[in-house]
């Protein structure tokens, strides 16, 4: 048994060790609470923060604060009281329009509340109740965040990639890949530290060659901070997967862009929008696809 007990600490640093024993009481804790329950908080939950997330995305670009003041009409300035800003709800039963004036509100604001309520009804149909699902949820945000704000301005704030980076590297940390294998995130913190440099790192040189080629800058730093927070959140092995995905979807979604804009190949196209999208495949998905392709080239 103390042989054991030796070998275990041997294994695993003291901190996994202590988070997975936490998570054991947090899970028996709550063992009786029937599942459904669960699963609604975390929709529900993940739907007032993606009301939160609209606020970032909208306020930041402007740079006005993301606290004050609270809510209000674009088009009369009017403060949009708690019972007309529930998450999806307001918004199906105001049928996208202010009670005020009538102005129409975007769908985006809805479909933002309503994608982040889905994944982290999809994180915790993975993971279950862990303080870890905390963590990925955050990145889900955060790369939401992204998305949406380098498809309004082409930016990607340093406010989001570089704590992002940080979240990544503690997700490592704590061997969440060992403990959720459904789910492709990095499994010891080297893995970690290594997507982040290996992912800032590909983007650096892919925008230093195209620089030598065509004098300009092809990719922004951002995009480079962004693809080392991916690497820092699902390990090395991830970076080409999602990079290669990203591009691809990129490049048809660029070449159709450039043909139909008079600013032809020099149209901007923003690569972190493609870059958030591929990600969610690749965690979510990411080793069902290792597995299927591993099967077929097998067979």
């Amino acid at each position: 048994m103390i042989t054991h007990a030796f070998e275990a600490l041997a294994a695993e640093p003291a901190l996994v060790l202590m988070f997975n024993f936490q998570f054991s009481i947090l899970n028996s804790s709550f063992s009786d609470v029937p599942r459904a329950f669960w699963a609604t908080l975390a929709f529900v939950v993940g739907a007032l923060v993606g009301s939160f997330l609209n606020v970032v995305i909208h306020r930041w670009p402007l740079g006005e604060s993301i606290v004050f003041p609270a809510s209000r009409c674009g088009s009369c300035r009017t403060t949009i009281k708690p019972w007309d800003n529930i998450p999806i709800v307001s918004w199906l039963l105001l049928r996208g329009r202010c009670r005020a004036c009538g102005a129409r509100f975007s769908s985006r604001y809805m479909l933002v509340e309503l994608a982040n309520g889905l994944f982290y009804l999809a994180i915790f149909a993975r993971m279950g109740i862990a303080p870890g699902a905390l963590l990925v949820a955050a990145t889900v945000s955060m790369t939401i965040v992204l998305i949406f704000i380098d498809l309004d301005v082409q930016f990607l704030p340093d406010v989001v990639t570089i704590p992002g980076i940080a979240v990544g590297i503690a997700i490592g940390a704590l061997s969440l890949g060992k403990l959720y294998p459904g789910m492709l995130l990095a499994k010891v913190w080297w893995e970690s530290l290594a997507g982040a440099l290996i992912g800032g790192a590909l983007i650096y040189g892919v925008n230093l060659l195209y620089r030598a080629v065509r004098g300009i800058d092809g990719m922004g730093m951002g995009d480079a901070k962004m693809l080392a927070m991916i690497g820092a959140t699902m390990g090395w092995i991830a970076v080409l997967p999602v990079l290669f995905l990203a591009s691809m979807v990129g490049a048809v979604f660029g070449v159709t862009t450039m043909l139909g804009s008079k600013d032809g190949w020099q149209t901007q196209i923003p690569f972190g929008v493609f870059l958030g999208l591929a990600v969610f495949v690749v965690l979510f998905f990411g080793t069902t696809l290792a597995e299927w392709y591993l099967g077929a080239v097998l067979l």
